[in-house]
C-alpha cells in the first residue's frame, strides 16, 4: 500500500510504498476512505509524544470500510463503514470498564503508539469496544471530519464543559477545534465569543455562530475584554489552541464558579504552564481536561449531526491527496488556513 511515512523526527515524510497491515485478534483492517491532518500528527512529527517509535506513518481522524476482520470480532464484518475515537480503549481495565475508555490503561492511538492512516490501510485493535458505524447518508469526508477535533470538542462542550443555554462560552483559538467548539456551543443555546490572532479565523467564527470575537493581537488586555463583553466573565473558557498564554487567559476569563476546559495540548517545553491558582482558588474556579470521546459516547453526537444541529461538513478547509498531506503536516505550526484539512485522495 502507499502510505506517508517518517523516518526521523522533523525530517520531511515521504510516499512509500510499505506492507498492508493484517488484522489482529480482535481487530479490523479498514480501507482509508477520508482522515484528517492535525496538528497532533505534527506534534507526533516533531517527536513530542514518546509513544511513537520510528519509523512511523501518522494519521488518527479515520473513516473507511472494513476490508477484514480478525479472529474474536463480532460486530463488524467486511464492507461496514465506520469511524472511530482517537483514543481507543482496551475493553478490559479499570477505565474501560468503568466507561472511560478515553483514558485507558492501555490505550491504543492510531498514528501514535500504532502506524495509523496517512496510508490507504489501516489496522484496528479492540474493533468491538472501538468502531463507530456510520450513518448511511454521512461521507467519509465528513466522518473523518468529526476525527479528534470535532469529537473532542464535543465532549469538552457538553460533557467536560456542562454547557447550558443562556451561558457565555470562550472558545480560545479558531482552528479546528475551537471552530468546532464554536458551532456546538451555539447548538447547545450558548453565547459564544471566539478568540484568536486572525481575522479570517475570526470571521469564519462569526458565521459559525460566535456572538462576540476578540483579537488578541489589537486589544490591550485580552482577560480584559472578555470580562467586559460578557458583564464579568464566561461561565465556561476553552483553550482549543494549547500554548501557555492561551491556557493562562481561558482560566483568568472566567466569572465566578466558572469552568475551564483544557482541550488544546501543550508539549514539549509549553507542558508545563503558569496558571492563575490564586483566581482558582478564590473565585472556586473548576480545571477540566478532555482527551478525545468514547465511542459509546458518539450517538449524542450523530443525533444532532442527523437532526441539522451540527453541521461537521462546514468546518472542511482543504481537501488533500495523499501526497499533498506531507506540506500540510509539516507547515501545521504556521496556522495557515481555516477549518478541518481532510485527505480524501489516495
Amino acid at each position: 500500500m502507499r502510505a506517508v511515512v517518517y523516518a526521523q523526527f522533523g525530517q520531511r515524510p515521504e510516499l512509500r510504498e510499505v506492507p498492508d497491515p493484517a488484522p489482529v485478534p480482535g481487530g479490523v483492517v479498514l480501507e482509508v476512505g477520508a482522515t484528517g491532518v492535525c496538528r497532533s500528527d505534527w506534534h507526533g512529527w516533531m517527536g513530542h509524544d514518546p509513544d511513537i517509535r520510528l519509523p512511523h506513518v501518522p494519521g488518527h481522524e479515520i473513516a473507511g470500510t472494513v476490508v477484514a476482520a480478525g479472529p474474536g470480532v463480532r460486530r463488524w464484518q467486511v464492507g461496514d463503514r465506520a469511524t472511530l475515537p482517537f483514543v481507543c480503549g482496551c475493553g478490559d481495565c479499570g477505565e474501560c470498564q468503568s466507561g472511560h475508555p478515553q483514558v485507558c490503561e492501555r490505550q491504543f492511538q492510531p498514528g501514535f503508539t500504532h502506524w495509523g492512516s496517512f496510508a490507504q490501510y489501516v489496522g484496528i485493535h479492540h474493533a468491538d469496544q472501538n468502531l463507530v458505524r456510520l450513518p448511511e447518508d454521512m461521507t467519509y469526508t465528513t466522518a473523518a471530519s468529526l476525527g479528534c477535533r470535532f469529537a473532542t470538542s464535543f465532549r469538552a462542550v457538553v460533557q467536560q464543559g456542562r454547557v447550558r443555554g443562556g451561558e457565555w462560552l470562550a472558545v480560545h483559538g479558531c482552528g479546528g477545534v475551537g471552530l468546532s467548539a464554536v458551532m456546538i456551543g451555539r447548538a447547545l443555546g450558548a453565547r459564544v465569543i471566539a478568540v484568536d490572532i486572525d481575522d479570517q479565523k475570526l470571521e469564519r467564527a462569526r458565521d459559525l455562530g460566535a456572538e462576540v470575537t476578540v483579537n488578541s493581537r489589537t486589544v490591550s488586555d485580552t482577560v480584559q475584554a472578555v470580562h467586559d463583553l460578557t458583564g464579568g466573565g464566561a461561565h465556561v473558557s476553552l483553550d482549543a489552541l494549547g500554548h501557555p498564554q492561551t491556557a493562562f487567559n481561558s482560566v483568568a476569563n472566567l466569572r465566578r464558579r466558572g469552568r475551564h476546559v483544557q482541550v488544546g495540548l501543550l508539549l514539549g517545553d509549553q507542558s508545563r504552564p503558569a496558571l492563575p491558582m490564586d483566581a482558582v482558588i478564590a473565585r472556586e474556579l473548576e480545571l477540566y481536561g478532555s482527551h478525545g470521546m468514547a465511542a459509546h459516547a458518539y450517538p449524542e453526537m450523530l443525533g444532532m449531526i442527523g437532526a441539522g444541529l451540527l453541521k461537521p461538513e462546514a468546518l472542511i478547509g482543504q481537501r488533500l491527496t495523499l501526497e499533498e498531506s506531507i506540506g500540510a503536516l509539516v507547515n501545521m505550526d504556521r496556522f495557515a488556513g481555516t477549518g478541518v484539512s481532510v485527505i480524501d485522495r489516495f
